[in-house]
């Protein structure tokens, strides 16, 4: 029977999202791709630093060993046995979805392989779009630095956000947590309430959200990877958890549409901000997530400066 990811919640990501690979980039830039490959094969043995998503993955790879190292039951005796926990059944995978040629794709194995990261698979494609590799993976989300192709999944309907490479590391305060935060319209919900907003200002769309209170905001981009990280909670023990963060320019009253949608979803947040338009980078510093998904980039450019971050380019801001 052949191997099959679903189930499982799969990440896909760029390699240049998870390890920092600007120096090479930069050699690209300036010369050509033989250039960067030749480079990169001169540092095969050189395991390259962390990325900004470098956190985010590892934390959730780390559900893995959760797992592994929680008793099975024999299903005819209902008693734990202790039989290893086998590939299939590991919760989270990681898979490289890559512009790099297959030849730097040999770093980025031997990266991940010295910093303890069990990641198999990986596609790479020397320049060509990879986000078409997205739905035979089933995956949940893509990170990548390129806008094009994050633009592009979003359109297939994969949660997609871009990579800012200048973004500050994540904290490694919370070892046992992968800490996310959402923006909400035109992230978690749709832009409906934000078209409103763009189009007739504050008051209106405090009116629109007053009236339509009780009526649960349209699904956004990334509501299915909220379902699939309370799914992956219900994996975790106290040695490994999730917690989210919804982390909007909402206020009160239009607060209130935004917490009864997530009910009629039967999700829970952890944490809501509702700020009134006040920056956002400073909050986040505070919840210190592993990432922050935004759909505007001067969200985005404020957080940066504070914590992981990746654009969401989707909805009436982009």
């Amino acid at each position: 029977m052949p191997m099959t990811l679903d189930g499982k919640l799969v990440v896909a990501i760029s390699s240049r999202a998870l390890f920092d690979f600007e120096e090479e980039n930069l050699v690209f830039e300036q010369s050509d791709d033989r250039a960067y490959m030749d480079l990169q094969l001169q540092r095969l043995d050189l395991p390259a630093k962390p990325g900004v998503a470098f956190s985010l993955v590892k934390k959730l790879l780390a559900f893995n060993h959760v797992a592994a190292s929680a008793p099975l039951t024999d299903p005819l005796l209902g008693e734990p046995t202790e039989a290893p926990i086998t590939p299939p059944n590991r919760p989270v995978e990681v898979v490289i979805l890559s512009r790099n040629d297959p030849v730097s794709g040999m770093r980025v194995f031997r990266s991940a392989q010295h910093y303890g990261l069990t990641i198999e698979r990986g596609s790479f494609t020397r320049g060509q779009a990879p986000w078409r590799y997205l739905k035979p993976l089933h995956a949940n989300l893509f990170l990548s630095t390129h806008l094009s192709d994050v633009r592009a999944a979003l359109a297939a309907g994969v949660p997609a956000a871009q990579v800012y490479p200048n973004s500050v590391h994540a904290s490694d305060a919370h070892p046992s947590e992968v800490r996310i935060a959402f923006d909400g319209d035109a992230v978690l919900f749709s832009d409906e309430a934000e078209r409103i907003y763009q189009a007739q200002g504050l008051q209106a769309f405090q009116r629109h959200e007053i009236e339509k209170v009780g009526q649960p905001l349209p699904d956004g981009p990334f509501k299915p990877l909220l379902v699939a990280l309370q799914n992956l909670q219900r994996v975790g023990t106290p040695q490994m958890r999730i917690r989210t963060a919804l982390v909007t320019a909402r206020s009160a009253p239009a607060h209130e549409r935004a917490i009864r949608t997530l009910m009629n979803w039967n999700i829970e947040v952890d944490e809501a901000m509702f700020l009134g338009g006040l920056a956002k980078g400073e909050f986040l510093r505070e919840f210190e997530p592993d990432f922050f998904f935004d759909d505007q980039t001067g969200h985005i450019e404020s957080a940066a400066q504070h914590v992981p971050s990746g654009h969401v380019a989707s909805g009436v801001a982009n």
